[in-house]
């Protein structure tokens, strides 16, 4: 018997980037969601078209460079959102305009300040406006998981009768229990009498760890499109994981009723790029997408999976990309197997003179590692300069010696200018960063200093994460290079370029 399919709606460039220092420049969502068209997602949420120029801008980007996904822009039930989300996906090959209103009494009394028959006005107008422009119009109930059941009953029924394909009811603050959440939908669809003519949707917050159980609790109940995120990233705690999401469905066939189209083998490389470029790192023991996910250390299970892999694994590690990266470049390779590389993992350049540039860098680090991988090229794009550079480094010298304060002395250019600095320190990174902070004078916050191995190895590339804040203004600085120090350098500096640089700026937006 042939199962019914589930929509897998993707939102790691538009819910995904509310996390605060995740913010993703316009080339970088095109290169996520290219990989996501590679797994083939069903739907891209590309952002929110009206949240600044930079948004539009990159929704535009998406939809022109998408053509097997539907992309879609999230828009609040205002003309002006939906009319520039509509402008910004019209080079689309399939869109979607994602419209939503607030219902729960709690929302609408404190933030909307409008009563029920007046949002439920407003939802209707909204979803009439969005069908002027595609026919493809979903829906959102936003912190419908505490909405009254019969003012939902009456909003969906009102939307689904002005032409929404897609109703979706998020749990907007991980405030459902499976249990409960899965119910709603049942008794939602059982008594919204045009319930057939649109899928239901799910889109659930990890505030209590339950975003994945919510969402597949609710697909037993009805629900046919779960919203879901790479890595569970999201605002707050994150968004149900999409990897979770469709190997749980992959894996217990003999339990969902549903089915993907994914290409699972995409899932791991997708993970790792966009943990590269939001700078979030993946905890080793995540599921799916961890490090430690498919290994084992007791005597007892290894023993077991040598014996018969099934005893200790429910899913082959090969089925998610993990080992399928081979290692097929060094320092002898040329340019045209490079950019082949490079398109394989869906990096693409504006001109020849970006290449050059990027296959420069490639030779550099083939000269100091033997072997590179995927994640090495991925680094080289993510740890790019920023469009402005107001810092560069020129160079760097750190003396370290047991017993003695770390000291660091730099070369960098500052806004043009040649310019010496060198503090000391309570170790090299620290030393590097205050000799910077003498001459920039950011007045920044350090929110996060990371460090990880972008591959195995002693000789492996280091990736730091520099997040910085300064009135609110939040941003990633993202460097590698296999000495460690260097590295954070490069991530300081591009955090401060960032901060320099209006495209840099993470507003905070609006969802559900």
């Amino acid at each position: 018997m042939s199962k019914e399919k589930l929509v897998i709606f993707d939102t790691t460039l538009r819910d995904g980037e509310q996390s605060p220092g995740a913010s993703m420049t316009k080339d970088e969502k095109v290169r996520i969601a290219k990989m996501l068209e590679k797994m083939q997602v069903d739907v891209i949420e590309a952002g929110f078209a009206i949240a600044s120029p930079g948004d539009f801008e990159a929704v535009k980007a998406v939809a022109d460079a998408i053509k097997t996904s539907t992309v879609c822009s999230l828009a609040r039930a205002v003309d002006a959102d939906i009319d520039r989300a509509a402008e910004a996906l019209k080079g689309a090959e399939s869109a979607r305009i994602h419209t939503f209103i607030a219902t729960s009494p709690i929302h609408m009394q404190y933030k909307l300040k409008m009563e029920p028959p007046q949002v439920l006005e407003q939802a209707v107008y909204a979803v009439k406006r969005a069908r002027n422009y595609t026919d493809d119009v979903e829906f959102s109930l936003e912190d419908g998981s505490r909405s009254d059941f019969d003012f939902m009953c009456r909003i969906t029924e009102a939307a689904i009768a002005a032409g929404a394909r897609t109703i979706n009811v998020p749990d907007t603050v991980g405030y459902g229990e499976p249990g409960e959440y899965g119910a709603m939908f049942r008794r939602l669809i059982e008594n919204v009498p045009n319930s057939d003519k649109a899928i239901f949707s799910t889109h659930c917050h990890n505030d209590l760890g339950l975003a994945v159980a919510n969402s597949l609790s609710a697909v037993m109940n009805g629900v046919r499109q779960i919203e879901c995120t790479i890595n569970g990233l999201g605002e707050r705690a994150g968004n149900a994981s999409l990897e979770e999401v469709v190997m749980s469905v992959r894996t217990r066939k003999d339990v969902f009723p549903v089915e993907t189209t994914i290409v699972t083998e995409h899932i791991v490389p997708t993970s790792r790029l966009v943990a590269s470029i939001t700078g979030f790192p993946v905890q080793p023991n995540k599921a799916i997408v961890g490090a430690n996910a498919f290994a084992h250390e007791s005597g007892i299970h290894q023993d077991g999976v040598l014996k018969h892999r099934e005893t200790y694994e429910i899913m082959r590690a090969e089925d998610v990309g993990w080992n399928t990266n081979k290692i097929v470049l060094g320092k002898h390779s040329g340019r045209a197997a490079v950019k082949a590389r490079f398109e394989d993992l869906g990096i693409t350049f504006d001109s020849q003179e970006a290449l050059n540039a990027a296959f420069a860098k490639f030779k550099d680090l083939a000269d100091k590692k033997h072997e590179i991988f995927d994640e090495d090229l991925q680094s080289i794009v993510s740890s790019s300069p920023s469009q402005q550079e107001a810092f560069l480094l020129v160079e760097m010298e750190v003396a370290c010696k047991t017993g003695q304060a770390p000291h660091a002395k730099l070369a960098l250019q500052m806004r043009g200018q040649d310019i010496s600095c060198e503090s000391d320190g309570s170790g090299p990174v620290d030393a590097a960063f205050k000799a910077i902070e003498k001459v920039a004078q950011s007045k920044a916050d350090l929110l996060l200093y990371s460090v990880n191995a972008i591959t195995q190895g002693t000789d492996s590339q280091g990736e730091v994460t520099v997040r910085l804040e300064r009135s609110g203004h939040i941003v990633n600085g993202v460097g590698s290079d296999t000495d460690i120090v260097a590295a954070s350098v490069k991530a300081y500096l591009d955090a401060l370029n960032l901060l320099e640089s209006p495209s840099g700026f993470h507003p905070q937006r609006e969802g559900v």
